[in-house]
């Protein structure tokens, strides 16, 4: 058996599309043995995000590739009493039970954590849910683009003041609601290191997303004023706008404003008169219009490329970054060197580099990527470990059980 942190450690993945499937990736990549539970005639939904008008077309389908992988897959239908049967057996003996099936969903089928729980006290059950356990949102359906993005408030914040609200990237909530689904189980699993007791985790995309806007949201709940807060950010200062140069290319800049960053930088873009005849009308509170320093800059800005101007930013000691496209950002050798994407170890995974997901832990290896199962590839396998012979597999095969 290899030797990998989780490994030994028995995952059933009972969810669809993506955050709770990749809690459950994740544990996989460390060594756990994870069981897809999908449905019959066509499997997870996830498998088709590759083919979507919102996601880029390619040869492969990278999507299922990157999220679905190193796991087996179980194509059971648990609307009969067989399939349930023997979801009840895996249930017995698993570890860690992760699912996002609506609340609706597991009450009809009696796999809420106190349905199940008697099957095997000591589990660990992940719930992730769109708006949280509780409340009068609990049973409503939701993705990352209502729950994480609109729901948080995340999608009023990031947008132009005098546009309309902006769309999400597909999965953008998604992804880092996994990581947290992650932790709590990985937290539960150090409980029952040190209790013996199982436990429920959960987390939701709504927490995720508001989490995420924290920076802002705690100021509401601290009674902060919002429509100075909005009026103030219609237009950033000149330290953390975005700027545009002759090649079309966009600069932002990272100043704290404080010792003589923007001396240096007035300097290099050769307008250190204009900086200092606005500090002196300030001084001398002159009457008349503020001078638009930010306006100055980006006239000065459209005269050089910005090969030209990053150029001389750091001879200055000036910390700018151009905006790079998806494209740049994929091809930065930042991301192979820290092990942000990653070769694939299976030769049938037919792209040459899969995203890592971000949690690193220095003497711990991670299982290579391997390819993402077909649906139900593994369903004989998982069966025959459960002690069912090869005739009775074949006669719920038929009865349409498993695929």
């Amino acid at each position: 058996m290899d030797n990998y942190l989780f490994s030994g450690l028995k995952v059933l993945d009972v969810g669809t599309y993506i955050a709770g499937p990749v809690a459950a990736t994740m544990l996989g990549d460390f060594g756990a043995d994870v069981i897809k539970i999908e449905r019959p005639g066509g499997g997870d939904p996830l498998r088709h995000l590759s083919y979507l008008p919102t996601t880029p077309d390619a040869p492969s389908n990278y999507f299922w590739h990157m999220d679905g992988r190193n796991k087996r897959s179980l194509a059971l239908d648990l609307k009969t009493a067989d399939g349930m049967d023997i979801l009840h057996k895996l249930i017995s003996e698993c570890d860690v039970y992760i699912t996002n099936q609506p609340f609706p969903v597991r009450r009809s089928l009696g796999l809420s954590y106190e349905d199940i729980k008697p099957l095997n006290p000591g589990m660990i059950y992940a719930s992730l849910s769109a708006y949280g356990e509780d409340g009068p949102d609990r049973d409503e359906k939701g993705f990352d683009l209502t729950a994480w993005w609109a729901g948080s408030g995340l999608m009023d914040l990031m947008h132009d003041p005098d546009g309309g609200p902006t769309w999400p990237l597909p999965g953008m909530g998604d992804h880092p609601t996994a990581v947290a689904l992650y932790a709590g189980i990985v937290t539960a699993l150090l409980k029952k290191e040190r209790t013996g007791e199982g436990s429920m985790t959960h987390t939701s995309l709504l927490a995720n997303g508001v989490w995420s806007a924290a920076a802002v949201g705690q100021g509401v709940l601290a009674g902060g004023d919002m429509a100075a807060y909005r009026e103030r950010n219609r237009m950033p200062g000149q330290g953390v706008r975005f700027f545009r140069t002759r090649d079309g290319r966009w600069l932002q800049f990272d100043l704290s404003g404080q010792g003589d960053e923007f001396d240096r930088l007035f300097g290099a873009l050769g307008l250190g008169h204009v900086l200092e005849e606005a500090r002196a009308a300030m001084r001398e509170n002159r009457q008349g219009e503020p001078v638009d320093l930010g306006r100055i800059m980006q006239e000065t800005l459209l005269k050089r490329t910005s090969d030209d101007w990053i150029y001389s930013f750091k001879v200055n000691r000036i910390a700018v970054d151009r905006i790079p496209s998806i494209e740049e950002a994929m091809a930065n050798e930042q991301l192979a060197i820290n092990g942000i994407v990653v070769k694939p170890t299976d030769p049938e995974v037919d792209v040459p580099w899969i995203l890592n997901h971000p949690v690193k832990v220095a003497g711990i290896d991670q299982v290579g990527p391997k390819r993402a199962p077909d649906p139900g590839e593994h369903s004989a396998e998982v069966l025959r470990e459960l002690g069912f012979d090869d005739d009775k597999i074949l006669l719920l095969r038929e009865l349409g059980v498993i695929e």
